[in-house]
């Protein structure tokens, strides 16, 4: 039994914006636009995409959870709601942290290459 595959924690990293990969091919595109934007630019790029996944995530985190009544430790009080929701919140800002479902991926991707766009364009 491979029990150290399975208890090895898993660093986060910023694999999710690797150029390396785009449907498992160099993604020489990006590799090219990323060399025009600074990187500070790249820093704030990524911080949005990142806070545009976690913002999707809490969306579908809530509509996934909008129909529970009564459970957790709360019970069915008015401060069930408020709890579930900065739960929720919280839920998507880890995952979306931690690499997310990939919709941040491509967020950084559009843009970086509009941003790349823009410098060569001015």
């Amino acid at each position: 039994m491979q029990t150290s595959a399975i208890n090895t924690p898993r660093l986060a990293t910023n694999s999710a914006f690797s150029v390396e990969s785009r449907n498992g091919r160099p993604d020489f595109e990006l590799a090219a636009a990323l060399q025009k934007v600074s990187p500070q630019q790249q820093a704030k790029a990524q911080k949005t995409a990142t806070d545009f996944e976690a913002m999707f995530l809490n969306s579908m985190f809530a509509q996934m959870t909008s129909g529970l009544k009564g459970e957790g430790p709360f019970g069915d009080t008015p401060g069930t709601g408020v709890w579930r929701s900065m739960l929720t919140e919280q839920y998507s800002k880890n995952f979306a942290k931690a690499g997310g479902v990939g919709v941040a991926s491509d967020v950084y991707r559009t843009l970086i290459l509009q941003q790349a766009k823009t410098i060569r364009t001015a």
